[in-house]
């Protein structure tokens, strides 16, 4: 299992244009590896739509055929 928490001393605010600060986000997301990427993914997954270990199993279902004797 998977837990991942925010590390809130990686933020920092600076006053720059929007062309900018979206070059930033691309640089920052470039230098990650496709594992810290991949992680950083699944923390959002969680953020978003949350996390319940309980409900990460498949659904069973059974199912009863009945067939003529030949």
């Amino acid at each position: 299992m998977l837990h991942l928490q925010l590390d809130k001393t990686k933020f920092s605010i600076t006053a720059v244009s929007d062309d900018d600060a979206e070059s930033a986000d691309k640089a920052y997301w470039r230098s990650l590896t496709p594992q810290e990427r991949l992680e950083a993914l699944e923390w959002l997954r969680q953020s978003m739509y949350g996390y319940d270990p309980t409900t990460i199993r498949l659904q069973r279902v059974f199912e009863i055929a009945e067939f003529p004797p030949r």
